[in-house]
């Protein structure tokens, strides 16, 4: 899992002169704060597959569910690299967020329903999962889950501008 003290480093090329570094535990709450991520994997043949999901931000790693015929879990399975990203559309205020890492299948059943449990804490009992089996079941379908600590991450700071990576 990812550290809790990444290194942190401000690029002032893509900054206001001035900025400050965002700090890890600025961007670690809003990562967990954030109700919808965008996940980018990669295809066999090398496309890029991107589609919005629900992620959470538990014990230093996110974490997101899709079901194993589902095309993201195709591309994880020859290819682990991946891309979590979050943030507002908007051009002058907030903050987006990308987290670079490898996806790995959880599968131990107790794990999985602390990440259950919390699914239900973030998002409401719409999200609530059995869990059996190494997997997430809701209704007829199964869903398996992924966790992705960061290998490196940045936050792009709006309003005033900075560009900080973490590196872990």
């Amino acid at each position: 899992m990812a550290g809790n003290n990444p290194v942190t480093e401000l690029d002032p090329r893509y900054g206001d002169e001035g900025a400050d570094a965002t700090a890890w535990p600025e961007a670690r709450t809003r990562l967990a704060d954030a109700e919808l991520f965008w996940v980018t994997t990669v295809r066999p043949d090398g496309r890029p597959h991107v589609t919005p999901l629900l992620a959470l931000w538990l014990d230093d790693a996110l974490y997101f569910c899709t079901g194993p015929e589902e095309q993201k879990a195709k591309n994880i399975a020859g290819n682990p690299h991946c891309i979590l990203m979050t943030g507002c559309n908007a051009l002058h205020d907030g903050m987006d967020l990308v987290v670079e890492g490898d996806a790995v299948k959880v599968s131990d059943d107790a794990g999985l329903q602390r990440i259950a449990d919390a699914y239900v804490s973030k998002y409401g009992s719409e999200w609530r999962f059995e869990v059996r089996g190494g997997a997430f079941h809701h209704g007829p379908g199964e869903a398996w889950v992924f966790e992705v600590a960061p290998v490196t991450a940045y936050a792009f700071s709006k309003g005033a501008y900075s560009h900080t990576r973490f590196r872990f």
